[in-house]
């Protein structure tokens, strides 16, 4: 009998074949193979949430390239430094609050806000849960700190780095993943029946980073001479845009994959296997990607006056295509990534016109790839999800109503998805209002024109990484 089918009753019946002497012995060891049983599943769930979790942090690896990328060579250092604040503030922070706002005994059945697991009070089997959500913390702190690059005040970075990690995207986190009222996982009360598909946070993250990060943008203003006509602000290497792109795709794998939380265990009906959700998921979240970049890239040359062929377009294209699958990876067939990535082209080319339109200064198009196709990427699992898919990934009861409407389902899973698009919105542009507020009626918000001009390193950081002219070298 195939071992990821054996149960209980199997091992039991096998054993009692091989008369053993009696009953105790049978007891016994049928006590023996459960525990080893449930020990493999412990192992094997922290070793994958632990590969999970340090792909995760890899990825701020890849922010910190993509946005010295795209930032003025002066502001290299206070960008590199925001990057790496972003993990160490947010563990702290995650540590002592956030962890157990966002995942802790929900406060009433409305499921509003964790009320313990404070300080990591978590048996040791929670560590591992504990470490992964971290990293997740820390890229929705990297998201905004992107958009208001080269000329927020450090201090107002560090108040929204603690207040995002610590409390706004913790209620967020409680809400759509860890009994909260929108949570697929709870066992009554499910919103619309179905709860919020939103498998690995294309809303409880990125739309989350990046209405703060509109917020932010909005409030802070944008960069000298950005909106300038026959301006364009210098960018410092390609390169490194394209690289961090790059190392954030391989992260995601992670992301999204990692996100079964565990890759099987015991249960009372036997042993599961989500080794081929975690397959499934990564093979949805590399055609959405594929598909978006190279859609972004057509679409943009051909808008383009001299039709060029533009690597920017392709990078911000992949994460697009990315952010755009990321709540429904498990639970689409890869034909609906396909879609999902062509359409998340346009969504992603719609929020480059809203901020331009706006003249809303984001540096590396944090809202257009984070929050307009975080949005598609909710809305998207409502239309796409199959109901074979949903069942593999989430509950079988329940998954020909909850799958998307053009796989039959009834609609309810798409309007909780929509419901759950308003809340974060909703939350997250409130609190991030009052944060920037009350920050530029305080501690100030955005440095002066002479920092600017000259560049945050000069200013903060003891200098700049090097000359953005060449020295001449002297003659010996």
């Amino acid at each position: 009998k195939s071992t990821m089918s054996l149960t209980i009753e199997d091992v039991e019946r096998l054993l009692d074949q091989r008369q053993l002497d009696t009953a105790s012995d049978l007891t016994a060891l049928t006590a023996l193979v459960a525990d080893g049983f449930t020990k493999y599943g412990n192992s094997n769930t922290n070793l994958w949430l632990m590969f999970g979790a340090i792909l995760v942090f890899f990825m701020q690896a890849g922010f910190a390239m993509l946005e010295v990328g795209m930032v003025n060579i002066k502001n290299t250092k206070n960008i590199l430094i925001k990057n790496v604040f972003d993990a160490s503030i947010g563990a702290l922070c995650w540590w002592i609050l956030g962890f157990g706002i966002a995942a802790g005994t929900s406060n009433s059945t409305a499921g509003f806000i964790g009320t313990d697991t404070f300080m990591l009070d978590v048996p040791m089997s929670g560590k591992s849960g504990w470490l992964f959500q971290w990293a997740f913390a820390a890229t929705a702190a990297t998201i905004v700190s992107g958009a208001v690059a080269e000329r927020v005040t450090f201090g107002c970075y560090i108040v929204y780095s603690i207040v995002l990690t610590s409390f706004i995207y913790p209620v967020v986190v409680h809400w759509g993943w860890n009994g909260g009222w929108g949570g697929a996982w709870r066992s009554t009360d499910l919103l619309f029946g179905c709860g919020v598909t939103d498998f690995a946070g294309s809303g409880v993250v990125h739309l989350t980073g990046a209405v703060a990060a509109l917020v932010g943008a909005i409030i802070i203003g944008p960069r000298i001479g950005r909106f300038d006509e026959g301006i364009k602000l210098p960018q410092q290497s390609v390169i490194f845009q394209t690289l961090g792109t790059l190392i954030l795709w391989m992260g995601w794998y992670g992301f999204n994959g990692c996100s079964t939380l565990m890759l099987a265990g015991l249960s009372s009906s036997g042993l599961f296997d989500f080794s081929d959700v975690a397959a499934h998921t990564m093979v949805t979240t590399t055609i959405s990607a594929a598909t978006c970049c190279l859609a972004t890239t057509a679409l943009t040359a051909l808008m383009s006056p001299d039709k060029v062929i533009d690597i920017g377009a392709a990078n911000n294209g992949i994460l697009a295509g990315l952010v755009s699958i990321t709540a429904g990876c498990s639970s689409v067939e890869p034909e609906g990534a396909f879609v999902i990535g062509l359409i998340g082209s346009f969504w992603y080319l719609a929020g480059v016109a809203f901020l331009e339109k706006m003249k809303i200064d984001d540096v590396v198009g944090a809202v257009p790839v984070h929050g307009f196709c975080g949005i598609w990427g909710v809305i998207a699992p409502g239309l796409f999800t199959s109901s074979e898919q949903y069942a593999n990934a989430y509950y079988s009861s329940r998954a020909d109503k909850c799958a998307g409407i053009f796989y039959g389902g009834s609609g309810d899973m798409l309007a909780a998805n929509l419901v759950f698009i308003l809340a974060v919105i909703g939350w997250t542009g409130v609190l991030s209002t009052v944060l920037f507020l009350g920050c530029k009626f305080t501690i100030g918000v955005r440095v002066s024109t002479e920092v600017e001009e000259n560049g945050m390193d000069d200013s903060k950081h003891g200098g700049k990484v090097f000359s953005a002219t060449p020295v001449p070298t002297q003659e010996v």
